[in-house]
């Protein structure tokens, strides 16, 4: 009773469990050092993710979150007037950075299945495209692209276009459906992987993102980093997570059979929800009456949501979170 009361949130895709007993140890320890500053540009964080991912440190690009490197790539990339060709819905974070330099939203619908239409997306590039936004799992359905749909589409995209492949939920997809972007990295220059430790690793209160391409890509991106501007915490919650991976797959299983089930009660109920290879669903195929209804059942249980035009996006929480969602939901 008590966590109904408190409320559900599950608007942001957050982490529903807080930072591992020794994540928490390292951060603790890391604030003995608050007094002084990070490093002015960083190295060590770039040189610790390309390490443990096999990459050389200058094909590695760290910022503010997946937000913060974004913000970057379309600084550097996207002059006034130039084309971002994106699906829609998607991240909010997209439209808006582009708006925020000038450039030109090209919107392409997802297929009534919630994936990402790649033919469509394709014919949408014309000569004033400078980025193509792909994002596996789809910010808002939950859906993936496969490792020769994502080939096969940068096989027929020109290469002074830049192909942005945003892997945020990359964690929650499993392995042997993972794209092989280090593969696809080494054939093509032009395109640009982006991660996060906000979702699967739980730090999103520490703002860790980062980005994987070739080294001319990098540097270019490089250039727009804040001096002093990953803080040393960043650092150490990154190191903590990598020596406590086995701990966090063990959580992201907890949260990808809770994905399951909550998946398998609100299609129960009678609704439309896609495959979710995220921490997410996405609640589609209601008309404007049956969207409003819901909006006010989750409203009235203390659910918090995120509302699209086409459905609503509900973070998967614990097990009490999903029965909440499920109750309000019939």
């Amino acid at each position: 009773m008590h966590t109904a009361q408190r409320g559900h949130r599950l608007s942001l895709n957050e982490n529903p469990y807080g930072p591992l007993p020794s994540v928490r140890r390292a951060l603790t320890g890391a604030l003995g050092a608050a007094n002084r500053y990070p490093e002015f540009l960083p190295r060590r964080l770039p040189e610790l993710i390309a390490g443990r991912l096999g990459y050389p440190p200058e094909q590695v690009v760290v910022g503010a979150g997946a937000t913060g490197v974004i913000m970057h790539i379309l600084q550097e990339f996207v002059p006034p007037g130039a084309g971002v060709v994106l699906a829609t819905p998607t991240f909010d974070g997209y439209p808006l950075l582009t708006a925020t330099v000038g450039g030109r939203v090209v919107e392409v619908p997802l297929t009534p299945t919630g994936h990402q239409d790649l033919p469509a997306l394709a014919a949408a590039v014309d000569e004033r495209t400078a980025v193509v936004v792909l994002c596996s799992p789809h910010n808002p359905t939950g859906t993936a692209i496969r490792h020769a749909e994502l080939a096969e589409f940068l096989e027929h995209t020109a290469r002074s276009v830049v192909v942005v492949f945003d892997e945020a939920y990359v964690d929650f997809v499993r392995p042997s459906e993972r794209v092989r972007t280090a593969e696809l990295l080494a054939r093509h220059p032009n395109l640009i992987v982006m991660r996060t430790f906000s979702k699967a690793y739980g730090l999103a209160a520490l703002r860790v993102g980062y980005a994987l391409g070739s080294v001319p890509i990098m540097a270019r991106i490089r250039r727009w980093q804040l001096p002093f501007g990953m803080t040393a915490l960043a650092e150490a919650g990154v190191r903590a997570c990598y020596a406590a991976e086995a701990e966090l797959a063990v959580r992201t299983a907890t949260i990808t059979r809770e994905c399951d089930r909550l998946t398998t009660g609100l299609r129960e109920l009678g609704y439309q929800v896609p495959a979710s290879s995220a921490n997410f669903v996405y609640l589609t195929g209601c008309d404007a009456l049956e969207l409003d209804r819901l909006r006010g059942g989750f409203a009235g249980a203390g659910i918090q949501v995120k509302h699209c035009a086409t459905g609503i996006r509900i973070t998967v929480g614990d097990t009490a979170a999903t029965e909440a969602v499920i109750a309000a939901a019939r």
